[in-house]
């Protein structure tokens, strides 16, 4: 009498939580212009762009037409976002510049940094992709400390260029070393995903609660995977060098670096 009550209610809860994985359909490709944009973060004001290249952030409204541009960065990279706060990473002046409400300051690391690549800011908890010293740097609202070192076994980083914070857990784009690792927050190496893949530069990567994005940059495509690093969807149409995710609801949208566009997805 039991199995009868528990199978198909275990059939319904697995139904339930396949329905919730999201597949999409290419959308559109929205040019840029000069931009050649690196990384892509939201606020209440819009998308922010990181135009590496000409060492400037874009603000884009809900339509990804420009409204603002901001000057005088230095090569920002992989951006992130926490309220009404922006981080850039500037990648040519070793530095995390913060703008809160029109301000800009610059967040004071103790350990310094070495071509900062991108960024996760939850709370009080930061997350950095410290690129040239092979390690990512968190806070845990107390205290610095380093995950990873130079390497190429599980563990260890290899020119890491994106992190994000979620589910007690670092995720991070270890980009030469062409996958994604996940850590625990005490810098316990989980699981590495991607490398069955052939993935040639893992630049960018966003997670939601079911789903890690990342972009393949040379392979002109976005690979979708659960958190057990089960490929869920291959994302091409539209993409040409893909550095960054950002997903929202029903819309995806992937920067293009080479093509200075951004190709959306629903």
């Amino acid at each position: 009498m039991k199995q009868k009550v528990i199978l198909p209610f275990i059939a319904i809860i697995l139904i339930s939580c396949q329905s919730k994985r999201k597949t999409w359909s290419f959308d559109a490709e929205i040019p840029l212009g000069k931009a050649a944009p690196i990384g892509i973060a939201k606020t209440t004001q819009g998308y922010w762009l990181a135009d590496g290249d000409n060492n400037r952030i874009i603000l884009l409204n809900q339509q990804l037409d420009s409204i603002d541009v901001l000057e005088g960065f230095d090569r920002p990279m992989h951006l992130s976002t926490y309220n009404k706060t922006l981080y850039i990473p500037e990648y040519g002046a070793d530095k995390i510049s913060v703008i809160n409400a029109g301000d800009r300051d610059t967040l004071a690391i103790p350990l310094g940094l070495d071509a900062p690549a991108g960024i996760d800011a939850i709370g009080k908890e930061i997350a950095i992709a410290d690129f040239y010293n092979h390690r990512i740097l968190f806070f845990n609202g107390n205290q610095w400390t380093i995950i990873g070192k130079q390497g190429h076994e599980l563990g260890e980083l290899y020119y890491p260029t994106d992190v994000q914070i979620i589910r007690n857990k670092i995720v991070v784009a270890d980009a030469y070393n062409n996958r994604v690792q996940l850590f625990s927050k005490s810098g316990e190496a989980l699981k590495q995903i991607g490398k069955a893949q052939n993935i040639n530069a893992a630049t960018g990567i966003f997670c939601t609660q079911q789903e890690i994005y990342v972009t393949d940059f040379e392979n002109d495509r976005v690979l979708a995977f659960d958190y057990e690093g089960n490929v869920l969807q291959e994302l091409k149409q539209g993409l040409e060098k893909p550095t960054d995710i950002y997903v929202e609801k029903n819309l995806l949208l992937i920067t293009n670096y080479k093509s200075k566009s951004i190709a959306s997805y629903r």
